[in-house]
């Protein structure tokens, strides 16, 4: 008795793991290429920001360098002579009142003027003419702010003018040679000078919220002031903390506006931590204490930046 084996389909083996085809490699050259697109910047940034940071940063270790022959190592002896300085500090109070009353100042106004521009009750043409005219502030520069100011406050200058034809004042206010009204001054001129960059900036804002929102506020009962505040000030919040944040680092650094207005004076009430710095280098020729001030306003600036980048990480 014979059987018969029935012969199946033949299976084919099962194939193996394959390997992943590995891309072909690029040519040195393309591998080099942005490299070398990105080296002229680098270079440029190494030769004009980090070497001048390590310079300043080892002549404030050293005792009076540049007007020494062979400067001694003072270690952070600079620091402590900056930082016992009662001028230092009085610089210090008087860049932070000229810092956190610019940028209070600033965004106030620009939320408000941004509104106005933004509003519906307001024609085309009658906007058009309104931006052109807060924008002006912002299309001068620092010494132009700085001559027509100087020409307005002058004791025989226009304001002083007005006030005397106006029966406010009987005689010639100095508002930038009294000791109780130059910081008052120096601050309102770059409160003047600074509002346009919230106003643009928080008007695009405006203009990006979408109407659906202030439409349903409405529909829910909400007043205008409060669809202010839980529409548009949620809104806009991002960018008024970057701005806001732009601003400080802006205006602690400023210096072109006092030097060229007040020059620090009268007797120091209107000295920033930016002239106390240069005064100290180029007046006094103390260029340690002035490179010790100068890595402190640096270490500063960087913390400020730090907290910036860092928001808008968070942001994104």
């Amino acid at each position: 008795m014979s059987t018969s084996v029935k012969a199946g389909p033949r299976q084919s083996p099962r194939p193996g793991p394959t390997r992943p085809i590995a891309p072909p490699r690029k040519p040195w050259r393309r591998r080099v290429e942005p490299y070398v697109y990105v080296f002229p910047t680098v270079l440029l940034m190494v030769v004009l920001m980090l070497v001048p940071i390590v310079m300043v940063i080892r002549y404030s270790l050293y005792d009076n360098v540049i007007m020494k022959k062979e400067p001694v190592l003072a270690g952070i002896a600079n620091y402590t002579e900056i930082l016992t300085d009662p001028d230092f500090w009085n610089a210090v109070k008087n860049t932070a009142f000229f810092t956190g009353t610019s940028v209070v100042a600033h965004l106030v106004l620009g939320m408000a003027f941004a509104m106005m521009l933004n509003t519906p009750l307001l024609g085309h043409v009658t906007k058009a003419i309104f931006r052109v005219l807060f924008i002006l502030p912002w299309l001068f520069t620092v010494a132009i702010i700085a001559v027509l100011w100087r020409l307005l406050l002058n004791p025989n200058g226009v304001l002083n003018y007005l006030l005397q034809t106006g029966g406010l004042t009987d005689s010639k206010v100095e508002w930038l040679a009294d000791p109780n009204l130059a910081l008052y001054a120096v601050t309102f001129i770059n409160i003047w000078s600074g509002y346009p960059f919230y106003m643009m900036s928080l008007l695009a804002g405006l203009q990006g919220i979408p109407r659906d929102l202030y439409e349903a506020a409405t529909v829910d009962g909400a007043s205008y002031w409060q669809r202010w505040w839980n529409v548009t000030v949620p809104q806009l919040r991002p960018i008024i903390v970057s701005i806001a944040m732009l601003d400080v680092i802006f205006t602690t650094q400023q210096f072109a506006l006092i030097w060229m207005t007040t020059g620090g004076g009268p007797i120091n009430v209107t000295e920033m931590l930016s002239t106390f710095t240069y005064k100290l280098a180029f007046n006094r020729y103390q260029f340690s204490l002035a490179s010790a001030s100068a890595v402190i306003i640096f270490v500063f600036s960087m913390v400020l930046a730090f907290f910036y980048v860092r928001y808008q990480k968070a942001r994104d």
